[in-house]
């Protein structure tokens, strides 16, 4: 199947044919937009043990965010491309597998919408329903595919792109001891948020110890970041979150998996450009090149820190006291006021 000339799409089965054999190419189905049709595909590098550790790189989930899907895309060409001569990527490689699915919803991406082709959101697709109180809209809704953040007909089963995201994080994800996942958007805000769940529940997940060390490093080691990470429900809650699905999915296996979201502050690049308010793309995207240039190096960085984490999860991951002391200090950090409403949304 040939799928149209959208320029993402270009470039993976560029970097495909560059990687070769270091490279595995999974079409996990294939989706319609009009006349045009698209292979749901993943790319997957690095180890192959059962035991080795893996992470998951996301994007595209919303066609009309483009720069989740090139900020993952920029970070798969930068591995391919260092495969070709850097010797401590080729060694990282041996011990850590990586899962890339770059474009998950090529019809949005082609139709330039950020539901899929049905008029589904498909981040508010997931059979999970919250016990809380979420926003009108915003948090999902099943009155019309003609209003924003659609989940979906009651009773249906998840939309294809949905159900292959499930599928791949299922098999190559979960199956593992330890596994992260990533996934990029553009975001409302003037900060740069990384997001864990949940969406749908106020209350802390069960591997929050292991959320708040993953955080203390990075706030260790990367000391000039700019990201804000919490819990997704400090901002607000959802019906149907996929990734609050496979975590819990996860705890049911008995698996440590953190699931992250990347949201991109989008205001920044409004307020630095306000004609970009009248391009429908422009407020979520960054659209003068010196800027997506900016944007895309400032988070294949993260992305790559992610990567090292996820193999070398060993040596922070905590047990024991560490572990209840983790747990403390995280409930300080996120819940200590338990009548916080959410500040912001998307």
């Amino acid at each position: 199947m040939k799928s149209p000339d959208l320029p993402e799409l270009l470039e993976l089965q560029a970097l495909a044919r560059r990687a070769g054999a270091s490279m595995t190419r999974r079409v996990l189905g294939e989706v319609e937009a009009g006349a045009q049709r698209f292979a749901l595909e993943a790319f997957i590098l690095g180890s192959s043990e059962p035991d080795a550790p893996a992470i998951g790189f996301f994007g595209g989930v919303h066609g009309l965010e483009r720069i989740g899907a090139e900020v993952t895309i920029a970070y798969l060409r930068s591995l391919v491309m260092r495969l070709q001569w850097d010797a401590t990527v080729q060694r990282l490689l041996e011990d850590v597998r990586l899962v890339f699915m770059p474009v998950v919803n090529p019809g949005g991406l082609w139709l330039g919408t950020r539901a899929n082709p049905n008029g589904v959101d498909l981040m508010r697709n997931a059979p999970v329903e919250s016990i809380e109180r979420v926003p009108i809209l915003i948090g999902g809704q099943r009155v019309s595919a003609a209003l924003p953040w659609f989940r979906g007909a009651p009773g249906a089963p998840m939309e294809r792109e949905s159900a292959a995201l499930c599928e791949l994080v299922d098999t190559e994800l979960l199956n593992r001891p330890f596994s992260i996942a990533i996934d990029c958007y553009s975001g409302f805000g003037l900060a740069d948020r990384i997001w864990f769940p949940f969406a749908h529940a106020s209350r802390p997940i069960e591997h929050l110890a292991e959320m708040h060390a993953l955080c203390e490093i990075v706030d260790d080691t990367l000391l000039h970041h700019r990201y804000v990470l919490e819990p997704q429900s400090r901002q607000y809650l959802t019906h149907g979150d996929l990734w609050d699905h496979l975590y819990l999915r996860a705890c049911e296996r008995g698996r440590v998996f953190l699931p992250l979201t990347l949201e991109m502050g989008s205001w920044l690049w409004v307020k630095k450009n306000p004609r970009q308010l009248f391009s429908r793309h422009g407020i979520f995207n960054p659209m003068i090149e010196h800027r997506q240039q900016r944007v895309l190096r400032r988070h294949v960085g993260w992305l790559d820190f992610l990567t090292r984490a996820a193999c070398s999860h060993e040596r922070w991951l905590p047990t024991g006291p560490a572990r209840d002391d983790h747990a403390r200090r995280a409930l300080a950090r996120w819940y200590a006021d338990d009548g916080q409403r959410p500040r912001d949304k998307r």
